[in-house]
Protein backbone atom coordinates (compact mmCIF):
# COMPACT_ATOMS: atom_id res chain seq x y z
CA UNK A 1 0.00 0.00 0.00
CA UNK A 2 1.27 3.47 -0.83
CA UNK A 3 2.64 5.62 1.99
CA UNK A 4 0.65 8.85 2.22
CA UNK A 5 2.31 10.12 5.41
CA UNK A 6 4.92 12.37 3.80
CA UNK A 7 2.82 14.29 1.29
CA UNK A 8 -0.63 14.59 -0.25
CA UNK A 9 0.29 13.87 -3.86
CA UNK A 10 -2.61 11.41 -4.18
CA UNK A 11 -5.30 13.50 -2.50
CA UNK A 12 -8.14 14.65 -4.73
CA UNK A 13 -10.87 16.97 -3.49
CA UNK A 14 -14.44 16.28 -4.47
CA UNK A 15 -15.64 19.84 -4.72
CA UNK A 16 -18.86 19.09 -2.85
CA UNK A 17 -16.71 19.05 0.29
CA UNK A 18 -16.53 22.86 0.25
CA UNK A 19 -19.47 23.66 -2.01
CA UNK A 20 -20.93 26.25 0.38
CA UNK A 21 -17.69 28.15 0.93
CA UNK A 22 -17.14 29.33 -2.62
CA UNK A 23 -17.76 28.78 -6.30
CA UNK A 24 -15.79 26.32 -8.40
CA UNK A 25 -13.14 28.84 -9.47
CA UNK A 26 -12.56 29.84 -5.85
CA UNK A 27 -12.29 26.17 -4.88
CA UNK A 28 -9.76 25.56 -7.65
CA UNK A 29 -7.71 28.55 -6.49
CA UNK A 30 -7.77 27.26 -2.91
CA UNK A 31 -6.66 23.79 -4.02
CA UNK A 32 -3.74 25.32 -5.89
CA UNK A 33 -2.72 27.27 -2.77
CA UNK A 34 -2.72 24.12 -0.69
CA UNK A 35 -0.89 21.96 -3.21
CA UNK A 36 -3.90 19.77 -3.93
CA UNK A 37 -3.33 18.40 -7.41
CA UNK A 38 -6.72 17.00 -8.38
CA UNK A 39 -10.44 17.65 -8.03
CA UNK A 40 -13.74 16.00 -8.90
CA UNK A 41 -16.20 18.79 -9.73
CA UNK A 42 -19.98 18.60 -9.70
CA UNK A 43 -22.07 19.55 -12.70
CA UNK A 44 -24.04 22.25 -10.92
CA UNK A 45 -20.82 23.92 -9.80
CA UNK A 46 -19.48 23.81 -13.36
CA UNK A 47 -22.74 25.25 -14.70
CA UNK A 48 -22.65 28.08 -12.18
CA UNK A 49 -19.33 29.41 -13.52
CA UNK A 50 -19.69 28.15 -17.10
CA UNK A 51 -18.01 25.14 -18.70
CA UNK A 52 -15.39 27.16 -20.60
CA UNK A 53 -14.38 29.11 -17.52
CA UNK A 54 -14.23 25.96 -15.42
CA UNK A 55 -12.05 24.16 -17.96
CA UNK A 56 -9.73 27.16 -18.23
CA UNK A 57 -9.42 27.42 -14.44
CA UNK A 58 -8.50 23.75 -14.18
CA UNK A 59 -5.85 24.11 -16.88
CA UNK A 60 -4.37 27.31 -15.50
CA UNK A 61 -4.09 25.79 -12.02
CA UNK A 62 -2.40 22.69 -13.41
CA UNK A 63 -4.98 20.40 -11.83
CA UNK A 64 -6.05 16.94 -12.87
CA UNK A 65 -9.51 15.43 -12.39
CA UNK A 66 -10.22 12.19 -10.58
CA UNK A 67 -13.75 12.00 -11.97
CA UNK A 68 -16.80 14.05 -12.87
CA UNK A 69 -19.96 14.10 -10.74
CA UNK A 70 -22.39 13.07 -11.77
CA UNK A 71 -24.16 11.23 -14.51
CA UNK A 72 -27.08 8.89 -14.03
CA UNK A 73 -30.41 9.50 -12.35
CA UNK A 74 -31.65 7.22 -15.10
CA UNK A 75 -35.04 6.21 -13.77
CA UNK A 76 -38.06 8.14 -15.01
CA UNK A 77 -41.45 7.65 -16.54
CA UNK A 78 -41.76 7.30 -20.32
CA UNK A 79 -42.37 11.02 -20.83
CA UNK A 80 -38.92 11.89 -19.52
CA UNK A 81 -36.75 9.22 -21.17
CA UNK A 82 -35.46 11.57 -23.87
CA UNK A 83 -34.65 14.18 -21.21
CA UNK A 84 -32.62 11.57 -19.31
CA UNK A 85 -30.75 10.46 -22.43
CA UNK A 86 -29.84 13.99 -23.49
CA UNK A 87 -28.84 15.02 -19.98
CA UNK A 88 -26.42 12.14 -19.70
CA UNK A 89 -24.95 12.81 -23.11
CA UNK A 90 -24.27 16.37 -22.01
CA UNK A 91 -22.54 14.98 -18.94
CA UNK A 92 -20.17 12.99 -21.14
CA UNK A 93 -19.45 16.06 -23.28
CA UNK A 94 -18.71 18.18 -20.19
CA UNK A 95 -16.45 15.50 -18.72
CA UNK A 96 -14.51 15.34 -21.96
CA UNK A 97 -14.09 19.13 -22.07
CA UNK A 98 -12.80 19.16 -18.50
CA UNK A 99 -10.38 16.27 -19.03
CA UNK A 100 -12.06 13.88 -16.59
CA UNK A 101 -10.91 10.24 -16.51
CA UNK A 102 -14.46 8.97 -15.93
CA UNK A 103 -18.06 9.99 -15.27
CA UNK A 104 -19.34 8.84 -11.88
CA UNK A 105 -22.86 7.42 -12.14
CA UNK A 106 -25.41 7.77 -9.35
CA UNK A 107 -28.03 5.66 -11.03
CA UNK A 108 -31.27 6.87 -9.47
CA UNK A 109 -33.93 5.24 -7.34
CA UNK A 110 -37.66 5.25 -7.94
CA UNK A 111 -38.67 7.50 -10.87
CA UNK A 112 -40.52 10.17 -8.90
CA UNK A 113 -37.37 10.93 -6.92
CA UNK A 114 -34.77 10.59 -9.66
CA UNK A 115 -36.71 12.72 -12.15
CA UNK A 116 -39.24 14.85 -10.27
CA UNK A 117 -42.58 14.97 -12.01
CA UNK A 118 -42.38 11.34 -13.11
CA UNK A 119 -45.32 9.11 -12.32
CA UNK A 120 -45.16 7.50 -8.88
CA UNK A 121 -43.87 3.94 -8.78
CA UNK A 122 -42.93 1.49 -6.04
CA UNK A 123 -41.43 -1.05 -8.47
CA UNK A 124 -37.74 -1.16 -7.60
CA UNK A 125 -37.22 -4.23 -9.79
CA UNK A 126 -38.37 -2.25 -12.82
CA UNK A 127 -36.19 0.67 -11.73
CA UNK A 128 -33.12 -1.55 -11.68
CA UNK A 129 -33.93 -2.91 -15.13
CA UNK A 130 -34.34 0.61 -16.45
CA UNK A 131 -30.98 1.60 -14.95
CA UNK A 132 -29.19 -1.21 -16.77
CA UNK A 133 -30.85 -0.40 -20.09
CA UNK A 134 -29.95 3.28 -19.72
CA UNK A 135 -26.33 2.56 -18.83
CA UNK A 136 -26.05 0.39 -21.94
CA UNK A 137 -27.40 3.25 -24.04
CA UNK A 138 -25.10 5.80 -22.38
CA UNK A 139 -22.12 3.52 -22.96
CA UNK A 140 -22.68 3.66 -26.71
CA UNK A 141 -22.37 7.45 -26.60
CA UNK A 142 -19.53 7.50 -24.07
CA UNK A 143 -17.43 5.09 -26.13
CA UNK A 144 -17.40 7.64 -28.93
CA UNK A 145 -15.87 10.13 -26.51
CA UNK A 146 -13.58 7.49 -24.97
CA UNK A 147 -15.11 8.33 -21.61
CA UNK A 148 -15.34 5.47 -19.07
CA UNK A 149 -18.42 5.24 -16.86
CA UNK A 150 -18.08 4.41 -13.17
CA UNK A 151 -21.14 3.02 -11.38
CA UNK A 152 -21.21 4.13 -7.75
CA UNK A 153 -23.15 1.76 -5.48
CA UNK A 154 -24.83 3.72 -2.70
CA UNK A 155 -25.74 2.62 0.82
CA UNK A 156 -29.15 0.87 0.91
CA UNK A 157 -30.62 3.85 2.75
CA UNK A 158 -30.54 5.63 -0.63
CA UNK A 159 -32.30 2.90 -2.61
CA UNK A 160 -35.59 4.80 -3.00
CA UNK A 161 -34.41 8.27 -3.87
CA UNK A 162 -30.84 8.18 -5.17
CA UNK A 163 -29.57 4.76 -6.21
CA UNK A 164 -31.19 1.36 -6.50
CA UNK A 165 -27.74 -0.16 -7.05
CA UNK A 166 -26.61 -0.65 -3.46
CA UNK A 167 -23.77 -3.15 -3.35
CA UNK A 168 -20.48 -3.58 -5.14
CA UNK A 169 -21.75 -6.97 -6.29
CA UNK A 170 -24.79 -5.41 -7.99
CA UNK A 171 -22.62 -2.84 -9.73
CA UNK A 172 -20.15 -5.46 -10.93
CA UNK A 173 -22.93 -7.71 -12.17
CA UNK A 174 -24.05 -4.85 -14.42
CA UNK A 175 -20.47 -4.32 -15.56
CA UNK A 176 -20.08 -7.99 -16.42
CA UNK A 177 -23.32 -8.10 -18.40
CA UNK A 178 -22.72 -4.88 -20.34
CA UNK A 179 -18.94 -5.06 -20.73
CA UNK A 180 -18.01 -8.75 -20.51
CA UNK A 181 -14.74 -8.17 -22.32
CA UNK A 182 -13.58 -5.69 -19.67
CA UNK A 183 -12.80 -3.09 -22.31
CA UNK A 184 -12.39 -0.26 -19.80
CA UNK A 185 -15.67 1.35 -20.81
CA UNK A 186 -17.45 0.49 -17.56
CA UNK A 187 -16.34 0.08 -13.95
CA UNK A 188 -17.10 1.16 -10.41
CA UNK A 189 -16.48 4.14 -8.14
CA UNK A 190 -16.19 2.86 -4.58
CA UNK A 191 -16.95 5.25 -1.74
CA UNK A 192 -16.12 3.96 1.72
CA UNK A 193 -19.25 5.66 3.11
CA UNK A 194 -21.39 3.36 0.99
CA UNK A 195 -19.46 0.08 1.09
CA UNK A 196 -17.85 -0.21 4.53
CA UNK A 197 -20.78 -2.15 6.03
CA UNK A 198 -20.97 -4.81 3.28
CA UNK A 199 -19.75 -8.25 4.50
CA UNK A 200 -18.94 -9.18 0.90
CA UNK A 201 -17.02 -6.04 -0.02
CA UNK A 202 -13.48 -7.49 0.07
CA UNK A 203 -14.26 -10.43 -2.24
CA UNK A 204 -16.06 -8.03 -4.56
CA UNK A 205 -13.06 -5.70 -4.67
CA UNK A 206 -10.93 -8.68 -5.68
CA UNK A 207 -13.53 -9.54 -8.32
CA UNK A 208 -13.45 -5.98 -9.66
CA UNK A 209 -9.69 -6.06 -10.18
CA UNK A 210 -7.69 -3.18 -11.56
CA UNK A 211 -9.65 -2.70 -14.77
CA UNK A 212 -12.99 -2.14 -13.02
CA UNK A 213 -11.70 0.08 -10.17
CA UNK A 214 -12.08 3.55 -11.64
CA UNK A 215 -12.41 5.74 -8.53
CA UNK A 216 -12.02 5.54 -4.74
CA UNK A 217 -13.73 8.02 -2.40
CA UNK A 218 -13.12 8.57 1.31
CA UNK A 219 -14.88 10.17 4.27
CA UNK A 220 -16.19 8.64 7.50
CA UNK A 221 -19.37 7.31 9.12
CA UNK A 222 -20.36 9.09 12.32
CA UNK A 223 -22.24 7.53 15.22
CA UNK A 224 -24.80 8.85 15.62
CA UNK A 225 -25.38 10.05 12.09
CA UNK A 226 -27.79 12.97 12.31
CA UNK A 227 -28.57 13.13 8.59
CA UNK A 228 -27.95 10.26 6.18
CA UNK A 229 -27.09 12.64 3.34
CA UNK A 230 -25.41 15.65 4.91
CA UNK A 231 -23.69 14.38 8.05
CA UNK A 232 -20.67 12.57 6.71
CA UNK A 233 -17.57 12.65 8.87
CA UNK A 234 -14.06 13.84 8.22
CA UNK A 235 -11.74 10.85 7.92
CA UNK A 236 -10.75 9.69 11.39
CA UNK A 237 -13.83 11.09 13.13
CA UNK A 238 -15.93 7.97 12.60
CA UNK A 239 -15.69 4.21 12.54
CA UNK A 240 -14.76 3.21 8.97
CA UNK A 241 -11.53 1.25 8.62
CA UNK A 242 -10.40 3.36 5.68
CA UNK A 243 -6.86 2.01 5.47
CA UNK A 244 -8.10 -1.57 5.10
CA UNK A 245 -10.36 -0.62 2.22
CA UNK A 246 -7.62 1.38 0.52
CA UNK A 247 -5.25 -1.55 1.00
CA UNK A 248 -7.80 -3.81 -0.68
CA UNK A 249 -8.21 -1.65 -3.79
CA UNK A 250 -4.48 -1.03 -4.06
CA UNK A 251 -3.79 -4.75 -3.76
CA UNK A 252 -5.73 -5.08 -7.02
CA UNK A 253 -3.57 -2.46 -8.70
CA UNK A 254 -5.57 0.73 -8.13
CA UNK A 255 -3.03 3.57 -8.12
CA UNK A 256 -5.24 6.61 -8.53
CA UNK A 257 -6.37 9.39 -6.22
CA UNK A 258 -8.02 8.94 -2.84
CA UNK A 259 -10.83 11.39 -3.37
CA UNK A 260 -12.22 13.17 -0.32
CA UNK A 261 -15.98 13.63 -0.60
CA UNK A 262 -17.71 14.99 2.49
CA UNK A 263 -21.30 16.18 2.54
CA UNK A 264 -21.54 17.85 5.93
CA UNK A 265 -23.56 20.76 7.23
CA UNK A 266 -20.93 21.05 9.96
CA UNK A 267 -17.89 21.21 7.69
CA UNK A 268 -19.70 23.53 5.27
CA UNK A 269 -19.81 26.18 8.01
CA UNK A 270 -16.02 26.25 8.42
CA UNK A 271 -13.58 28.38 6.41
CA UNK A 272 -12.43 26.71 3.21
CA UNK A 273 -8.75 26.88 4.13
CA UNK A 274 -9.43 25.18 7.46
CA UNK A 275 -11.33 22.37 5.75
CA UNK A 276 -8.59 21.81 3.18
CA UNK A 277 -5.86 21.85 5.83
CA UNK A 278 -7.79 19.25 7.81
CA UNK A 279 -8.29 17.12 4.69
CA UNK A 280 -4.55 17.16 4.05
CA UNK A 281 -3.68 16.24 7.63
CA UNK A 282 -6.19 13.40 7.78
CA UNK A 283 -5.16 12.12 4.34
CA UNK A 284 -1.63 11.74 5.68
CA UNK A 285 -2.62 10.08 8.95
CA UNK A 286 -5.80 8.03 8.56
CA UNK A 287 -6.35 7.46 4.84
Amino acid sequence: MRDFSADHRWLSLNTATVRKQGDLVQIIDACARHGIRAIDPWRDQVAAVGLDRAARAVREAGLELSGYCRGGMFTSDAARRIEVREDNRRTVDEAKALGAPCVVLVVGGLPQYSRPGSAVSKDIVAARAQVEDAIAEMMDYARGAKMPLAIEPLHPAYAADRACVNTTEQALDICDRLDPGRTGALGVALDVYHIWWDPDVLPQIRRAAKDRLLAFHVCDWLVPTKDILNDRGMMGDGLIDIKSLRAAVEAEGFAGYSEIEIFSEGWWTRPMDEVLQTCIQRHRTVV
